[in-house]
């Protein structure tokens, strides 16, 4: 996992040549003013999904992981709380995993960790990083966050 901030990400050559792509698209994009919805950047290897959300409880996120795609998940407006931890193959699946759409939910999540998402923070979750994103940190707060999914192929 990375966690940054798109105004000062550091020193970018230590990235994936992908996540360096991804960095330098959150800071350069007018993402305030960007419609809603999903952008290609690469095909499906590489794209973009800009969300209007409002957190809500931990009790009602469910972790997620994902198999084929690393998550670059960048905080727009608002205050988020995300959960996240190492998946060890501890955590009970609420059903199957979900080819279509790279997912996998868990009732819980061992370890849990948790980061406060403040505008400009990103976090990098790679396929074996669990994740909770959209929980409530201090209350409910309307959010918009951008989604960069990198397949994990094109590491």
């Amino acid at each position: 996992m990375i966690y940054g901030n798109i105004e000062n990400p550091g020193d970018m050559s230590i990235y994936p040549e992908a996540i360096q792509r991804a960095v330098k698209y959150l800071k350069e994009t007018d993402l305030v003013n960007k419609k809603a919805g999903v952008y290609e950047l690469q095909g499906k290897d590489m794209y973009v999904q800009v969300l209007d959300l409002e957190t809500a409880s931990r009790e009602d996120k469910k972790p997620e992981v994902h198999r084929k795609y690393i998550d670059v998940q960048c905080l727009i407006s608002g205050r988020e709380r995300i959960g996240f931890a190492v998946d060890t193959g501890k955590n009970k699946p609420i059903g199957d995993y979900n080819e279509e759409r790279d997912i996998l939910f868990y009732e819980e999540c061992h370890g849990e960790s948790e980061m406060i998402m403040t505008p400009g923070t990103f976090a990098v979750f790679f396929p074996h990083i669990v994740h909770r994103p959209a929980c409530n940190d201090g209350g409910v707060s309307k959010i918009r966050k951008i989604v960069i999914k990198i397949n994990k192929d094109i590491l």
